[in-house]
């Protein structure tokens, strides 16, 4: 069985990711998400998704300036403030402030960046690309991990 790392190198440069093959080979191959702009409210999508996430077993880190503790977890001010590693920054913010978000995963060595529904920026995308990082773009990584990868119901 193929990683992510090698699924994604056989297409030459980390590049964005589009199809379900490869939106579910860089799920199977992460472990450790920051969720960006987390919030500790349970009604706002943010909250959903990280819960659904740790549910199905990853290690997310929230990420979100106005908070101490979410789901229990230390929450940080940005993702250069995560320590460790991260695999992929999950960006629940406006299209407009993606760009330092993307700054900090590039800066962090994070391996991907995933921008959610309605979550688009085409400048920040192609600087993830060139520093070498996966993107994902205007998806829900609840839906598409749902989809993709949990065994039918």
């Amino acid at each position: 069985m193929r990683s992510v790392s090698d699924e994604i190198e056989m297409s030459g440069p980390k590049a964005r990711l589009t199809e379900p093959e490869e939106i579910a080979a860089l799920l199977r191959g992460i472990r450790r998400i920051a969720v960006v702009g987390c919030s500790p409210k349970p009604w706002r999508d943010s909250h959903r998704v990280a819960r659904y996430l740790i549910e199905v077993g990853y290690d997310i880190v929230p990420v979100n300036p106005e908070a101490d503790a979410i789901f229990g977890l230390r929450v940080y001010p940005s993702v250069r403030d995560v320590p460790g590693s991260v695999d992929l920054v999950d960006i629940f913010r406006r299209s407009e402030l993606v760009p330092p978000v993307v700054e900090d995963a590039i800066a962090s060595g994070a391996k991907a960046v995933w921008m959610q529904d309605g979550v688009i920026h085409e400048a920040a995308a192609q600087c993830a690309i060139a520093a070498g990082l996966a993107v994902v773009m205007d998806r829900c990584i609840l839906r598409d991990h749902r989809a993709f990868l949990a065994p039918a119901r």
